[in-house]
């Protein structure tokens, strides 16, 4: 590591005593390098056993990589708490200007500790740290205001990044994201109402720093390889064109894209929702996070009149990408893309994780049908597959809390249905909501043995995909090989701030390159050792926090549903998972 580098500098906040001090730690970073490898190690000193998530044990830590600010697609920041929505390890990506922003302001990893008795926001400009007065903010109905506030009151315009959490977040919704600048989000597990215990609003962070290099024509050069490989990919430039959504038809020709929570894996709807739909009808701009040449990021545009008043029209664009889309589309039975985008709107307005949200809402669904619940339950709302207007008020009223049942729901489905029955149909994974695939037997498994709980950890989603191609039978064993092999690699991509969309490009060979040139001399075996290192870390924390892999709960509707795969066997599921526990 370069001795000149502010990638070892941490800073701790302390809300409590509104104070903050900078320490150098750059034995943190030689051994995880960054982002999730710095991460654990900083939640193993700061998280005590048994902390209470919406306490003020609670830390949050954000950190990044050593390419961040130097190479193209590396650009997330990782934050990592404990998750009040699964009582483990939280842990959540997001992309926007957050990363750079970090690095710029001269940070590899910020703590932040404690509560504020009174609501708060923080700026963090540089070397200074202002705890400024958000007592006005708190309460707001609309998080896109919010966001306008501190545009308007910090510094930085152009190269800060602004974090902040909606009304989900300040009603302790376990659900609740952190929104930063507009269209990025940490997502899941419930970041904002960690926040949100804290009193914590926002956070603004800017800066402006030279980043070091080890040899600027060796930098050149691999920076220019991987800026072309970028360009150039094919896929690449799908993601360019459509995004993720251009996953909907493909997933939905197999039989794998969940319907109506998960009665089914085809949706007569797809089309309508599909990327080539929404970009051909729909789509208003793309949008970059920042040193990405690619611009994934799909905007849609929504125009609604104004109430009483003709010819007069209010435009918005609303994010989407695959999950959005399955999340509120087809999971919930609506091919409306007026009533999708509405929806989606909310979510970001209250400032709720879409995927959660949906998936939750479409148990209700269910729930209301079987005769689980009724309208008593849902404050009179007669939730029914794709009715979009019920849905948005389901949605305010999950943050709203009126009574006992919307209390339920924002704490997730797997909750919900402890209460009020319907477990078999809640899709949910060590507590965490289901993602949108269901392509066999890897892709389920991810989603339980995951770190996380996400199609992110491990991508099992591909292993069935690969093994259908092929003809292939997967077994247990194969297949919690096949996982850990990717989760183990995917740790050394996040702990560099590496965007997973670009792990194709970003290689053993590539990463090692561009590690030499930010000063940091490793092997391959060295990178290998690091991936499994961390994920060992972070299973360590959460069987310190009582996850116990052989007492996660198999939804049954995974086991009713035909995958493209055939259908799942909970056997076949159960020593999977057994010889996943014992490997990692």
């Amino acid at each position: 590591m370069l001795a000149n580098d502010p990638l070892a500098r941490v800073l701790y906040i302390d809300l409590s005593r509104r104070a903050f001090s900078v320490r150098h730690r750059p034995e943190l970073f030689e051994a995880g390098l960054g982002g999730t490898g710095v991460d654990i190690r900083l939640l193993e000193e700061e998280c005590a056993p048994g902390t209470d998530p919406l306490g003020p044990g609670n830390p949050v830590i954000f950190a990044v990589g050593p390419l961040v600010g130097l190479y193209p697609l590396a650009s997330k920041t990782v934050a990592m708490f404990k998750s009040p929505h699964t009582g483990n390890l939280g842990e959540s990506h997001a992309g926007g200007r957050s990363a750079v922003a970090i690095r710029m302001a001269g940070y590899g990893a910020i703590v932040i500790r404690g509560a504020s008795v009174t609501p708060i926001y923080l700026a963090v400009e540089g070397d200074h740290v202002h705890f400024r007065d958000a007592s006005a903010l708190w309460g707001l109905h609309n998080a896109y205001t919010v966001g306008s506030v501190l545009r308007e009151r910090e510094s930085g315009s152009g190269v800060r990044t602004i974090m902040r959490i909606g009304r989900a977040g300040e009603q302790g919704v376990t659900y609740a994201s952190v929104i930063t600048e507009t269209y990025r989000h940490f997502g899941r597990l419930g970041l904002g109402a960690v926040f949100g215990s804290k009193r914590l609003k926002g956070l603004v962070i800017s800066g402006q720093r030279s980043l070091p290099v080890t040899d600027r024509r060796a930098y050149r050069q691999v920076y220019d390889t991987i800026f072309r490989a970028a360009t150039e990919s094919p896929l690449m430039k799908k993601y360019h064109e459509l995004g993720t959504a251009m996953n909907v038809l493909p997933l939905n020709a197999l039989g794998a894209l969940p319907t109506r929570n998960l009665q089914a894996g085809h949706f007569e709807g797809a089309e309508a929702i599909s990327g080539e739909r929404l970009a051909a009808e729909y789509l208003g701009r793309r949008v970059a996070c920042a040193h990405c040449p690619v611009a994934c990021v799909h905007l849609g545009t929504l125009r609604l009149p104004y109430p009483k008043e003709p010819y007069f029209y209010k435009t918005s664009m609303i994010g989407y990408d695959h999950e959005p889309i399955f999340a509120v589309g087809s999971l919930l039975g609506g091919s409306d893309v007026s009533g999708i985008f509405q929806l989606l709107d909310e979510a970001e307005v209250q400032g709720l994780d879409v995927m959660s949200m949906g998936v939750t809402l479409a148990w209700a669904t269910e729930a209301l049908q079987r005769g689980l619940i009724s309208t008593h339950e849902t404050d009179g709302l007669a939730l029914d597959w794709g009715n979009y207007a019920t849905y948005i008020e389901a949605a305010e009223r999950i943050v709203s809390q009126p009574n006992d049942f919307y209390r339920a729901l924002a704490r997730g489905a797997e909750h919900a249905a402890s209460i009020y029955g319907g477990s078999d149909f809640a899709l949910t994974f060590g507590g965490n909501e289901m993602p949108g695939y269901h392509t066999g037997p890897g892709c389920h498994l991810g989603y339980l043995t995951g770190a996380r709980h996400s199609h992110l950890d491990s991508a099992g989603y591909g292993l069935d995909q690969k093994a259908g191609a092929k003809g292939e039978t997967l077994t247990p064993e194969g297949v919690a090989t096949g996982l850990l092999d990717e989760e183990r690699w995917r740790q050394v991509l996040t702990s560099l701030g590496i965007c997973l969309f670009a792990r194709g490009i970003y290689t053993s060979d590539v990463t090692l390159q561009a590690l030499a040139t930010a000063g940091f001399d490793r092997s391959a075996d060295d990178l290998v050792q690091l991936g499994a290192d961390v994920l060992h870390r972070k299973y360590a924390f959460k069987l310190r926090e009582g996850f116990d892999p052989a007492a996660l709960r198999i939804p049954g509707r995974i086991l009713q549903t035909p995958t493209p795969m055939g259908t799942l066997d909970e056997q076949f599921m159960r020593e999977s998972i057994a010889a996943y526990a014992r490997a990692v």
